[in-house]
């Protein structure tokens, strides 16, 4: 695949752009544990779905996706902020989207890897 090209990637900055901006949007930049998991776990989205976008085909970035989207998920228990409604759900959904777009694009790649 040709760099630049692949939707999955361009979500994955987008949902590290939401991730960054959300603890403003929520009112939550006082709840430490939630503002900067966010905040560092967009970083991480945005520069995976950046560098994948720059040179497709690494599988370990869909490894990192899939963990990131896994360790999303499940922070509102893991961090005690699951009290937060708009915050849990936050990282719930992006978490499960994350996840789900990191397995969908490593089966592509392996499909597209199989057929060279």
């Amino acid at each position: 695949m040709s760099p630049w090209k692949r939707w999955q990637d361009w979500v994955k900055v987008v949902l590290g752009a939401w991730m960054i901006v959300t603890p403003w949007i929520f009112g939550i930049t006082g709840e430490t544990n939630a503002s900067w998991n966010s905040w560092i776990l967009g970083i991480i989205f945005a520069a995976i779905g950046i560098w994948a976008l720059a040179s497709p085909g690494i599988k370990a970035l869909e490894w990192v996706s899939g963990i990131a989207g896994a360790w999303v998920f499940f922070s509102p228990w893991v961090l005690s902020f699951s009290n937060l409604a708009n915050a849990s759900w936050n990282a719930w959904i992006v978490g499960l989207i994350a996840a789900a777009l990191a397995v969908w694009t490593a089966a592509g790649s392996e499909k597209s890897t199989a057929a060279a």
